[in-house]
C-alpha cells in the first residue's frame, strides 16, 4: 500500500492510499476512523478524489464521527 497524498483540512486527517486496483481514503479524527474503498477506474486520479472531499462530504463524516462516539460512549455504558 503506498500513500497518494495528503490533503489537508482542519476538521480531519485525510490520507489518500492505492492499492490493489482501489484508491482507499481514510479519514481520521481523534480515535475514530473511516475509509472509503473506490476503483481506480471510477476516479480519473487523485485530483478528482479531491473534488469528491468537498464540504458537503466532511461536514457529514464529521457527523458520523460524533455518531461514532456517542455509539461507543452508550456501549461502554452498557457494559458498566
Amino acid at each position: 500500500m503506498r500513500v497518494v497524498t495528503e490533503i489537508p483540512h482542519a476538521a480531519v486527517k485525510i490520507t489518500v492510499f492505492a492499492w490493489n486496483g482501489k484508491y482507499l481514503i481514510k479519514l481520521e479524527r481523534g480515535p475514530y476512523e473511516q475509509t472509503y474503498k473506490i476503483s481506480e477506474m471510477e476516479v480519473a486520479g487523485d485530483e478528482t478524489i479531491k473534488q469528491m472531499l468537498d464540504e458537503t462530504f466532511i461536514n457529514e463524516a464529521v457527523s458520523l464521527f460524533q455518531q461514532m462516539h456517542q455509539h461507543l460512549m452508550a456501549a461502554l455504558e452498557r457494559a458498566e
